[in-house]
């Protein structure tokens, strides 16, 4: 009887995904089963890093990948921040529901659902830009915000300058409306509207050859750029991006959009793979194997088969043994599958280097690499609440109640009235729905169950409803953005402990941080290719980063001139730094002067892309993505694999969701 081997690499989301679903997944209709995983094949996982899976597979840092879920004295009971992804668009269920279909499915089989959990975006920011606090409801003619903006005008939300740009080639009514029409536009989207001559660009010209920051800089001056820039939070947004791709990922941050969470941590669905995984082999007679503190060293094919090397955690750029695989998947980021083509271009071999071939590497850099930067404090107080000791001059608005099933059963233990419970729950007005006040939100509860609630209820009902994480504040403050995670401990028993993501940044402002890493008298020691801190986990900071925190901290709430000792002295201080290898990066974005669809159907077998040839070596994750920056296109590069080259059927109905852009 002949086996297979498949081989991993790479144990975050695209790789754990993989491993899913080659183990769960049914064959099409028609299609030959012989590309499925059986009894006495075997299934191996790779991953330079070690996560904390389970107890029998430990590790130095939480799953996986570029989330990294962080609990207070890294203890699962207590209160915890996300230093790395942190939340989900979810889906309706609907055929044409917006959302993050495969994540809100994974989520749902893996008997996760009961821990979800809006992730709040606040509806009434409050900025710090220029040296001047203000909310955004209360930026306007007679109070703007401190841009010389001679185009729509400082009048206006620092988002608007995505609508003036974006109102170039769609609006809201004329505009691609479906995954499938966004697809077709990142092709053959143009400007389409007369332009002055005094713009550089005109009506006609192609818009993924253009670069994003030079169309915001033509439209809205330096000033117009800079103010949205500054305003919206991200500097990944605004740079020298594939400007039809810009238009559409843009939608995804503006202030009011909802998002999700688990309870447990965002890395807790990265837990349930892999045990999913562990039980799915030992059910099928799969042999599995997770070999951590191990990568791909380089990957050749001789001979029809796939030929690659290893290279220990300890020793990363020397290959320590040569093994070979029926299918290879690299689950890796473009600087991780950069440093394989390196040591495959220099070895010595006849083989079939795919990674160097030419069209390969010009596809590879297709994508821009965002490094990005998190520090995440804990405090035994929420000094930022208005409500606080010493409340801050600009405290974040954060009164905000929302009824999830979490809420429900806390209720429950509190003897809240089952036939209330049970109303509520079947509301569609009430379960899952944000509000903005304390009087509405009771009321919109009386008229659900049909009675006034006592001051004891109304009182219960609060407290438990009360949202926890919302956010974020912006600033072109080096944090720029800061979200308030607050209490939210799973164990009703512990301690309260209060979670702030202190600093979200991300591009040049890394630099400002990862230069205080060490401190005053910190000598480097380690070359910065060789520093893999992202994979050991969170690291705690020197005093100097701490202070200079606290520092702008206490100008975003307390005003410009506020000491730092306006903000307490931390619990406890870590940070996450994504520029750093194996990484490089927070998140990718499609490079100008490209055929977005076209990579992203050819690179993910990238042999397609060699005359005659065809290896079965495989990039999935989200650098290439249809959803770059989420967990989302890493699981989606990864289903559209399975389904095309292996036979695979569709996790999902793709009919009006394309895994990736069709060509």
């Amino acid at each position: 009887m002949t086996t297979q081997t498949y081989s991993i690499f790479g144990a975050g989301a695209a790789g754990l995904y993989t491993a899913w679903r080659l183990l769960n997944g049914q064959a099409k209709k028609g299609a030959p089963k012989g590309k499925l995983l059986a009894k006495g094949d075997t299934l191996e996982l790779y991953d330079w890093g070690q996560y904390d899976f389970s107890k029998r597979h430990p590790g130095t840092r939480a799953a996986g990948a570029r989330v990294c879920t962080w609990h207070y004295k890294n203890d699962p009971k207590n209160s915890y921040l996300e230093l790395g992804g942190m939340r989900y668009s979810d889906w309706d269920g609907t055929p044409k529901g917006a959302g993050h279909r495969l994540v809100t499915t994974v989520i749902d089989k893996l008997n996760l659902k009961q821990f979800s959990v809006p992730f709040n975006e606040s509806t009434n920011p409050l900025f710090y830009l220029r040296a001047k606090n203000m909310f955004l409801n209360d930026i306007t003619s007679s109070n703007p915000a401190p841009y010389n903006v001679d185009h729509y005008g400082a009048a206006a939300q620092p988002d608007n300058g995505f609508n003036v740009v974006e109102n170039l080639a769609v609006t809201s009514t004329t505009g691609p409306q479906t995954r499938r029409q966004w697809c077709e536009f990142f092709q053959k989207g143009r400007i389409n509207v007369d332009m002055p001559d005094t713009s550089v660009f005109q009506k006609g010209d192609k818009l993924g050859d253009i670069g994003y920051w030079n169309l915001m800089f033509d439209q809205l001056g330096g000033e117009g750029y800079q103010y949205t820039a500054d305003g919206n939070g991200y500097t990944s947004n605004v740079i020298n991006w594939n400007s039809a791709v810009a238009m559409n990922a843009n939608n995804e941050f503006t202030p009011g959009n909802e998002y999700k969470t688990l309870t447990q941590g965002y890395s807790s669905m990265f837990n349930a793979l892999f045990d999913a995984v562990e039980k799915l082999a030992k059910e099928k007679g799969v042999r599995f194997v997770y070999a951590p503190n191990t990568r791909l060293h380089s990957i050749l094919q001789i001979g029809g088969r796939i030929h690659y090397t290893l290279a220990t955690r300890a020793q990363p750029d020397k290959a320590s043994a040569e093994k070979t695989t029926d299918a290879a998947w690299l689950a890796m980021p473009r600087a991780a599958i950069d440093l394989v083509a390196q040591a495959t271009r220099y070895a010595s071999h006849d083989g079939l280097d795919v990674l160097n071939h030419q069209k390969v590497q010009l596809f590879l850099e297709s994508a821009v690499m965002q490094p990005s930067y998190k520090v995440g404090m804990f405090f035994d107080q929420p000094w930022w609440s208005a409500n606080a000791a010493n409340p801050p001059a600009y405290a974040p608005q954060l009164a905000g109640y929302e009824i999830t099933l979490d809420v429900l059963k806390a209720l429950a233990r509190q003897k809240f009235p089952p036939a209330w419970l049970k109303a509520i729950k079947a509301s569609p007005t009430l379960l899952e729905q944000p509000f903005a006040s304390a009087p509405a939100f009771v009321q919109a509860v009386e008229l659900c169950v049909e009675q006034r609630l006592s001051v004891v209820q109304e009182q219960q009902l609060l407290a438990a409803a009360e949202r926890n994480t919302i956010g974020p504040s912006v600033t072109d403050l080096p944090i720029r953005q800061v979200v308030y995670f607050g209490h939210n401990a799973l164990d009703p028993k512990a301690k309260p402990v209060y979670g702030l993501l202190a600093s979200y940044d991300d591009e040049t402002f890394t630099t400002f941080w990862s230069e205080l890493e060490l401190g005053p008298d910190g000598e480097r020691k380690v070359p910065l290719s060789s520093n893999v801190q992202p994979l050991v986990g969170p690291r705690k900071p020197p005093e100097v980063m701490v202070k200079m925190l606290r520092k702008q901290l206490a100008a975003v709430h307390f005003g410009p001139q506020a000491n730092y000792t306006a903000v307490p002295e931390p619990l406890e201080t870590a940070y996450m730094d994504w520029s750093l290898p194996p990484f490089n990066a927070g998140y990718h974005a499609w490079a100008g002067h490209y055929n977005v669809c076209e990579v992203q159907q050819k690179i993910r077998k990238p042999s397609q892309l060699i005359a005659g040839a065809d290896a079965n070596i495989f990039i999935v994750g989200e650098t290439y993505s249809n959803d770059q920056a989420w967990v989302e296109g890493a699981y989606c590069t990864a289903e559209s694999v399975l389904n095309d080259f292996f036979g695979i059927a569709p996790l999902i109905d793709d009919k009006d969701y394309p895994f990736i852009c069709p060509c």
